[in-house]
Formats: structure tokens, C-alpha cells, sequence
């Protein structure tokens, strides 16, 4: 049902449309590797599934724990596009996220590293709407804040359109931009569509080097739902707020903490590769049934935990009856 709405909507792609596509080129079968294709010519996009975690901490108990801070998630803004023509039309919310992520990274880093040092996660769909709208949203926003060549990603183009989880795709791959230095190019792409408006941004199938990058800009663009930008720092600018947030000697012991920290993962790591991890399964471990229950009027006890669980619950229709 979910594919059936998808098409009929016009926003996924499909073998046809796809060799069409390419089919000046003497294509007699499907590019599958180029299916989606951001701010190019392109004709839907492409389903695809995965999973990613990340641990998000509070920034104490991480420097408490020696945990290997790699990015900070400075805020997230969500909006609503308001009243269209449709529920799946594209909307203007994104302009308010998008441009509220902007400023705000102007704030933390200042103007000339957000000019010059910052790069845009695009949603980048492959669907012939995102790009136009998305890319006059970029396009416009990098005016207005002065920014002239501005480098934009777009990782679908090599992971296709998870569902949910598209956000965090594009925050682990900005991690991997902080710490290598390398912006992704749309390599699925040959050129930008001429309906793109790419006068201030730089969108391109090579991949962009750079010796130093303070700022990145997620995007997800809600066609018929919310829009949300999110304002990722890199590690380097992250020890310096933590810095000046807790102290310079709060900041040395966390070095130590997460050197250490660091070496555990690294032979962890080599562990797993060479086989030689035990699955960890404690069967019949520590499970509490019935008995270990106790119910008064005013608490419940689980037997082996010292605090109890009270039963006093605020009315949030008040008053009562």
C-alpha cells in the first residue's frame, strides 16, 4: 500500500522511468548504482532500508564517562509548511528551519566560518520537486547569509531513501566529513538540472576536500509533513564549548578518560573483526515474576531494587470529580 501511494503520488522512481532516463546514452538496461540522482535530471526516488544508532549524552555525563565525543547536535528545528495547495505539495516550513539552523550556527562559529567552513547535508530526494524546491531554499538562505560557493551532500545518491532513519544516515556520514576532511560529491550525477538554483551553492559528483570544517547543516525537507534542520558542530569545536562551559582542568581529565576510552574501542574493534568476541547471552538472569511483585495502596516493591515505585499520580484533569 505504502509503494502503491508512493507511485501514485509520482515520487518513486521505477526501472522504466529509470532507463528511459538513459536511454540517449544507449542504456538497454537500468543503471541501478545511479538510480537516485539529487539536483540532476532524475525521476523519483529510490526506497531503500537501514539502520543506524548513535548515543546522544548529556555533555557532564560524557565528559564524566570519558566517552569519544565525535559532534555536538547544537538544536534541531522542526516546522510545519502551513496551508498548500495539497498535502503532499511542498511547502515553505523549510525556509524557517532551515534558515534558523543558519543563524544559529553564525552565532556559535561566526559568520566567516559558516561562510567558509560549513557545509549542507542536503535531504536530496532524486525527485524532480526536491530538487527545485529544496535547492532554491539552499540557494536563497546562502544569499542571504552571504555565503557564495556553498558545498552541498547529498548521501542518498549512494543509499537510496531510507525510511526514518534518512536523518541519521546523512549525521553519520557528516561525522565521517568532520573527522576525513571529505565532503561527498553527488556522484551519481553528471550535471545539475537546469531548473536547480545553484547560483550560491556548489553541487557536484567529485568529492570536496577541505583542511578544516566547523559547521554542518541537516536537512530534511516534509513533503505533506514537518521539515527539521539540525546544526551539527565537529569534535574540535566541541572540546572548545565544553571548554569554556566546565573548565580547562575538567577538559584534561576527560582527555585522559577518552584516550583510554579510545584504545578499549580500537581493541574491541580488532577483536570483532578477527572472530574472537563472545556473544554475551546471561539466560534466566535476574528475571522477576509475580512473587517478587509488592502492591501496597501507596507503592509497588520489585524484590532486589532497593527503591520503590509510588503510586502517586497527579490528576492532570484536576479537579476531580
Amino acid at each position: 500500500d505504502v509503494m502503491d501511494g508512493l507511485i501514485t503520488m509520482g515520487a518513486l522512481g521505477s526501472d522504466q522511468a529509470l532507463l528511459a532516463l538513459d536511454r540517449e546514452q544507449g542504456a538497454t538496461e537500468p543503471d541501478y548504482r545511479r538510480a537516485c540522482r539529487p539536483f540532476a535530471d532524475n525521476i523519483g526516488f529510490t526506497i531503500a532500508e537501514g539502520a543506524q544508532y548513535l548515543v546522544l549524552m548529556d555533555d557532564e555525563l560524557a565528559l564524566e564517562l570519558g566517552a569519544d565525543i565525535h559532534a555536538v547536535v547544537a538544536d534541531v528545528y522542526v516546522n510545519a509548511d502551513g496551508h498548500k495547495k495539497s498535502i503532499s505539495s511542498p511547502g515553505v516550513g523549510n525556509y524557517i528551519t532551515f534558515a534558523k539552523a543558519v543563524s544559529l550556527g553564525c552565532q556559535i562559529v561566526g559568520e566567516e566560518a559558516v561562510r567558509h567552513r560549513s557545509f549542507v547535508q542536503a535531504h536530496g530526494t532524486g525527485t524532480p520537486q526536491n530538487r527545485v524546491t529544496e535547492s532554491q531554499i539552499l540557494n536563497r538562505t546562502a544569499e542571504a547569509f552571504g555565503i557564495r560557493d556553498w558545498p552541498v551532500a547529498a548521501v542518498k545518491c549512494f543509499l537510496g531513501h531510507t525510511m526514518a532513519v534518512s536523518g541519521l544516515d546523512q549525521l553519520v556520514n557528516t561525522i565521517g566529513a568532520f573527522r576525513y576532511g571529505i565532503i561527498p560529491g553527488v556522484t551519481t550525477i553528471d550535471r545539475v538540472a537546469d531548473d536547480v538554483y545553484a547560483s550560491h551553492l556548489r553541487i557536484t559528483p567529485e568529492h570536496q576536500e577541505r583542511d578544516q570544517l566547523d559547521v554542518a547543516f541537516l536537512n530534511a525537507k516534509g513533503f505533506g509533513g514537518n521539515n527539521a534542520t539540525a546544526t551539527v558542530l565537529p569534535a574540535h569545536i566541541s572540546e572548545k564549548l565544553l571548554e569554556k562551559k566546565h573548565g580547562v582542568q575538567t577538559m584534561a581529565k576527560w582527555r585522559d578518560k577518552a584516550e583510554q576510552t579510545r584504545d578499549r574501542a580500537l581493541a574491541y574493534d580488532h577483536e570483532a573483526t578477527a572472530g574472537k568476541i563472545e556473544t554475551i547471552y546471561r539466560f534466566d538472569h535476574d528475571v522477576r515474576v509475580d512473587e517478587h511483585i509488592r502492591i501496597s495502596r501507596d507503592e509497588l516493591r520489585v524484590e532486589g531494587y532497593k527503591q520503590p515505585i509510588s503510586l502517586a499520580t497527579e490528576n492532570p484533569l484536576d479537579p476531580a470529580l
